[in-house]
Order: structure tokens, then C-alpha cells, then sequence
């Protein structure tokens, strides 16, 4: 007997402040004003997509002390965008990054009911922590927390968060018009938490919304974060583009859900993914070619260069050969803010394979830095990108992905034509949404009250 074909889920990412986004392209369009959001999200909801993710960064990142303005500089508030498209969309869920480290959880889980109940049950919450001090400055308590209690705290947080969400259970309002009878129970909303991090009790003042509590992400590869994860998130991302790492990464996480007492369909696994079309494959590797070294120009290459070598190393022509000086192995980083100072936590050693690679392939430093930088997830025509996605997803490496476009707001629309029919015509992607919640959509459980947070807690 086959296997039954497991149906792809699909999201959008509208990027943020990185350079996959090439903001100079006469096509792009604004990250600030509301048309830019309002395209993107009706194109993701006319594709059927389950939602649009917003990613959201608390402090401006700096290199040498100034701006780093060679990537799109700031954005909106989240909420306030998400709010806003909840009003234009119909269907589409609307997921939002939003910090456990600097915020209250009564603040957060009150924007979150209000969105779910705006939206008609379409929220998210990817729950995030915060890594450095730099970001910290921003705010009263300052500094940052060590990467154990930041997981301890965020684990508290969307459990305290939990607890407020189920203070209601749902059936409290009575709003009989005839007899003046407002709410069956005044003891709605009453809640009382005292743990390590939080010590809070009171009412939470948004009653139970559609969904009960939003749908939860979680976005950090540690073992913590998977950790963490597996149990208490209802889906993850995951940053592995091979359908090799992907499966390990799937069969990982997904084998940690039973000591939590889940199935493995109650945690959907979903990796970012870029991608360029062509009408052929050929014509959309040169595409694909042509759309990186728009993404890294000269200066983007030098800047790429100084957060690994910790050095200023303006005075370096991008078209020549990597410097011979050796990193600075300082305490302080002329980077700051940039979550991939992390990925080079040996410089020396990074710096070695770099001078080997660009030696063996006669590589300059704008070479290097294109030909070890993220490469587009799919790359061909859009039959083939369909057929390559469809078996990633059947091969148990994703449960699907977010698609993440290097042009906007317009850069979705071409995968919404070509590659979603295709995906249909397979019959692996839904061509009508079924349900009206993001929960629906995911084919998750919409939680009881109670159940949310003791799994939370758990």
C-alpha cells in the first residue's frame, strides 16, 4: 500500500532587514508603506498560502559604530502591521516575531488575543529571544540574559502567556440584550503566576479569541531550541536548504515530540526558503547568478569581510584578493546587532578555508563572499521547482516552507502564477482553504482551555 501524499504547506515571508532583499531594483517597492504589506499578503492569500511571517529586529544594526545602511534600515511595528492586514485579508494567517526577553507577557498575550480575535482566529507568534546586549540598551532592564535562563525565561513566558490566554474558557458572555446579563462568571480573566521570572496575578481583559491562543513558532537551531520546541511549538523553522540535513533535522525533532506526550503532526517543521524562475532551468541559474551579485555588491562584500576579520577593511578593493592580515580577535566587534557574527565563532579557522577557496578558484573578496553565501533554495523553471519542493516534502525533510522572495512587494507573484497551479495539479496543495483559522489551515487542534498551558509548563 502507497504512502498517502502529505499536503504542502506554504507561507511568505516579507523580508527584513537582510540582503536577501534587493531593495535597489527598480522593481522593488517600499518597506514602510502600507501598499507594499497590502500586495504581499493578497498575492500569499489569492496563492492559498497558510500565512505571511514578519520578522522584527528591536535595535538598528551598526558596523564601525555607524548604521549599516547597505540592507534595508528599519520597518513598522509588527503588530501594527499585522493588525492593519487583518482588515485586507480574508483567510491568510498573520504570524509575527515578537521578543520573550524584553516584554511582559500580559502585554504580549493581550496583543495576541486582540489580533486573533481582529483577524477572526488568524494569529501567530513566533517566539524569539534576544541574544545580545547591544540589543538590550534599548531597554530599561538592559543587558541580556545567558542563552540557558534566556530559553528558562522564554519557556515561562509562553507559559504565563498560556495561563492569561485560558483565564477565559470561552463561554463566560451571556450579552443578553433583554435582561442586562453580561457574563455568566465574574471570575473571568482571573489569573495568578508566581515563578522564577514572573510574579504576576489579576484579570486578563480579552475574552477567549477564536483560536483559543495563537499559534506558536519557534526559531532557534540550538539544542535548547529544539528542545523547546518539541515542547511547546506548533510548528518550527528550520535553516536547512539539503534534503539531507533537512531529513536529519526533521527525524531529530520530530522523535523528540513523544516524551511530551505529542504526535508528530502537532509540531510542523518549515525552513525559509529563496527562489528564482525562469522559463527554463538554464535561464534561471543565469538569473539566479545575476540576482547574487545584486545581493552582494562591492561594499556589501568589504562589510561581509570586516564582521569575520573584525577589522576596517574599507581600503581593500572588492575585485582583489582577500587581505593577509589575520582577524582581530578583540573582546569588542566592530559588528554589532548582526545575528551571524555568530556563525563565525572561530575566525581563524574560517579564515584559512576562505584564502584556500579563493586561491583554488582564483576567487576575489566580492567571489568569495557570493560563492559561500546562502545560494537560492530553488532554483528552474517552475515545473522543476514544483517537482523539488513536492519531494522535499515527501521525503520527510519539511512539512513545507516559507518562501522568501529577493524583490518586493511584487517578488511572490510570479511563484503564485507558475509554481502554485503546479503544486495544485499534483494534488498536494489545497485550491480553496477549507477551516477560517491559521489552525485550520496547519491542521492543528484548537486547544481547550487549560491544555495550552499545562503543555507549556510541562
Amino acid at each position: 500500500m502507497s504512502k498517502p501524499l502529505k499536503q504542502i504547506h506554504l507561507a511568505a515571508h516579507f523580508p527584513g532587514v537582510n540582503n536577501t532583499t534587493v531593495w535597489s531594483d527598480p522593481k522593488a517597492g517600499s518597506h514602510i508603506e502600507f501598499s507594499s504589506f497590502v500586495h504581499f499578503a493578497q498575492t500569499a492569500e489569492r496563492a492559498k498560502f497558510d500565512f505571511l511571517f514578519l520578522a522584527e529586529g528591536l535595535r538598528l544594526r551598526e558596523q564601525g559604530g555607524e548604521i549599516y545602511d547597505l540592507d534595508v534600515v528599519g520597518r513598522p511595528d509588527t503588530f501594527t502591521v499585522l493588525a492593519a492586514l487583518a482588515a485586507v485579508t480574508d483567510h491568510l494567517g498573520l504570524t509575527g516575531t515578537i521578543n520573550s526577553t524584553f516584554n511582559e507577557p500580559y502585554e504580549v498575550a493581550r496583543q495576541f488575543a486582540s489580533l486573533d480575535h481582529l483577524s477572526g482566529g488568524r494569529s501567530a507568534w513566533n517566539v524569539v529571544t534576544s541574544w545580545d546586549a547591544f540589543t538590550g540598551e534599548n531597554f530599561r532592564r538592559g543587558g541580556f540574559l545567558p542563552q540557558e535562563e534566556r530559553y528558562s525565561r522564554a519557556k515561562e513566558f509562553l507559559a504565563t502567556a498560556s495561563e492569561l490566554f485560558d483565564s477565559w474558557r470561552g463561554d463566560e458572555i451571556a450579552a443578553d440584550q433583554a435582561t442586562g446579563f453580561f457574563l455568566r462568571d465574574a471570575k473571568a480573566g482571573a489569573f495568578v503566576h508566581e515563578g522564577q521570572h514572573f510574579d504576576i496575578h489579576g484579570r486578563f481583559n480579552a475574552p477567549r479569541s477564536p483560536q483559543g491562543r495563537p499559534v506558536i513558532f519557534q526559531a532557534g537551531d540550538s539544542e535548547e531550541g529544539r528542545e523547546f520546541a518539541a515542547s511547546s511549538a506548533d510548528a518550527i523553522f528550520s535553516r536547512y536548504s539539503t534534503l539531507e540535513a533537512g531529513q536529519a533535522f526533521y527525524k531529530d525533532v520530530k522523535g523528540r515530540l513523544a516524551k511530551y506526550g505529542r504526535r508528530a503532526d502537532q509540531l510542523l517543521i518549515l525552513p525559509a526558503a529563496t527562489f528564482v524562475l525562469g522559463e527554463t532551468d538554464a535561464e534561471a541559474e543565469e538569473l539566479a547568478r545575476e540576482v547574487r551579485r545584486r545581493q552582494v555588491s562591492g561594499a556589501t562584500a568589504i562589510k561581509h569581510l570586516e564582521f569575520v576579520w573584525n577589522r576596517d577593511l574599507s581600503g581593500y578593493d572588492p575585485d582583489g584578493p582577500l587581505p593577509e592580515i589575520d582577524p582581530d580577535l578583540g573582546e569588542h566587534h566592530i559588528a554589532r546587532g548582526r545575528a551571524q557574527v555568530r556563525m563565525y565563532r572561530d575566525p581563524l579557522a574560517t579564515v584559512r578555508e576562505w584564502r584556500e577557496l579563493a586561491a583554488a578558484n582564483n576567487w576575489s573578496i566580492r567571489d568569495l563572499v557570493i560563492n559561500t553565501g546562502n545560494r537560492q533554495t530553488f532554483v528552474g523553471s517552475p515545473a522543476t521547482v514544483a517537482r523539488t519542493i513536492d519531494d522535499f516534502v515527501q521525503s520527510d525533510a519539511s512539512d513545507g516552507f516559507i518562501l522568501v522572495p529577493h524583490i518586493t512587494p511584487g517578488g511572490l507573484d510570479v511563484f503564485a502564477d507558475t509554481v502554485v497551479p503546479l503544486l495544485q495539479e499534483r494534488g498536494v496543495f489545497r485550491t480553496e482553504y477549507a477551516g477560517t483559522t491559521l489552525r485550520d489551515h496547519l491542521g492543528l487542534d484548537h486547544p481547550d482551555a487549560g491544555t495550552s498551558s499545562e503543555r507549556a509548563a510541562s
